[in-house]
């Protein structure tokens, strides 16, 4: 049994949603004529409490659409410094928006009211204008940190005090919402743009979907074309999508009961230097050097049929998803505790 903590991104689709995808109408979505992404569409904005719904087929694509919307050259993005929109989307900012990036060093991947009101650029012509603000919830380097509401709803504040649009990375907003007990329709009123992934946690095979107003989304279906994100009978992966919203979300918090399992295993063992508040499904954690070197620790665990992450600096990354069971969970504590 091969035990696969690497990312939440290895799930495979479950036996009802390889029924629903087999039964799924399709059409040309690039005409506009799939029924079963015009569902899966209307659906996630309704969700999310917004007008429309573009799906792309990554998180990667949505996060630059809702970027290129907002942001062009001599502009500024404003996010935090471990943001995915920065550290792992090969430059895109620069490429697709030519935009320039303002970083804050936030709370475990988060922002606050009063640090971004720290970094807005005053409006004369040796800085480039601040036009968006970022946030990622979860964040992936914070360890599956959340957001609290009313944080988001003072940077909203501020940012409509200023002239800026929000854009939230929610690759894992469906974690936040399990964990802190929010509602999904309470994200639509505050930011510009929203992109949620539907092939983490959710356990859809492709695709991810940015949510806009109706009046953008035009600019973001001509975005995506650029892109090269216009697909044809993309129905089959849609209704994986659109099962996954109504059938997977709060199973989520199974993945969080057995991630805490896992960070307080680590927390009590003899020769780990730090592990990350356990919030969500992510567990990030740093073994003590002069107990063993992270890449060791990973070969460790790798000869016991375990596989987990790199995350750099030092740290160690494991991530629990539908494909991990109580039974596996259980292994990797013996195998931690032997180690």
């Amino acid at each position: 049994m091969t035990i696969d903590l690497r990312s939440d991104t290895l799930t495979q689709p479950t036996e009802e949603m390889k029924a629903a995808m087999m039964a799924a109408p399709t059409g040309d979505d690039v005409y506009g004529e799939d029924p079963s992404v015009n569902a899966l569409q209307e659906y996630a904005a309704a969700l999310l409490g917004m007008e429309a719904a573009l799906f792309c087929p990554s998180g990667t694509m949505c996060n630059q659409i809702g970027i290129r919307l907002a942001a062009g050259p001599l502009t500024e993005v404003i996010c935090d410094q471990y943001a995915h929109i920065y550290r792992y989307e090969v430059g895109g900012i620069a490429a697709n928006a030519g935009a320039s990036v303002r970083l804050i060093a936030g709370d475990r991947g988060r922002l606050t009211a009063a640090r971004v009101a720290a970094e807005i650029n005053p409006i004369e012509m040796h800085h480039p204008r601040s036009c968006l603000v970022s946030l990622e919830n979860t964040s992936n380097k914070g360890g599956g940190s959340c957001y609290e509401l009313e944080e988001i709803q003072a940077i909203h504040a501020l940012c409509r005090q200023h002239g800026l649009r929000m854009h939230l990375d929610g690759a894992r907003l469906f974690n936040a919402l399990v964990a802190t007990g929010q509602h999904a329709r309470q994200y639509g009123q505050y930011f510009d743009t929203i992109s949620i992934c539907l092939s983490k946690g959710l356990g859809a095979p492709v695709g991810s979907l940015l949510l806009c107003s109706r009046e953008e989304l035009p600019a973001a279906l001509r975005l995506r074309k650029v892109m090269g994100g216009g697909m044809r009978q993309a129905g089959y992966l849609a209704a994986a999508g659109l099962y996954a919203l109504k059938h997977h979300i709060s199973r989520l918090e199974e993945d969080h009961r057995r991630a805490r399992i896992l960070g307080q295993a680590l927390a009590s063992k003899n020769g780990i230097a730090e592990v990350l508040p356990v919030e969500t499904n992510i567990v990030v954690f740093k073994p003590e050097p002069a107990w063993m070197e992270p890449q060791a620790l990973i070969a460790r665990l790798a000869a016991a049929n375990i596989k987990i992450s790199n995350f750099g600096g030092g740290y160690l990354r494991m991530v629990t998803h539908l494909d991990i069971s109580d039974e596996m969970i259980e292994r990797v504590v013996d195998v931690l505790q032997a180690c």
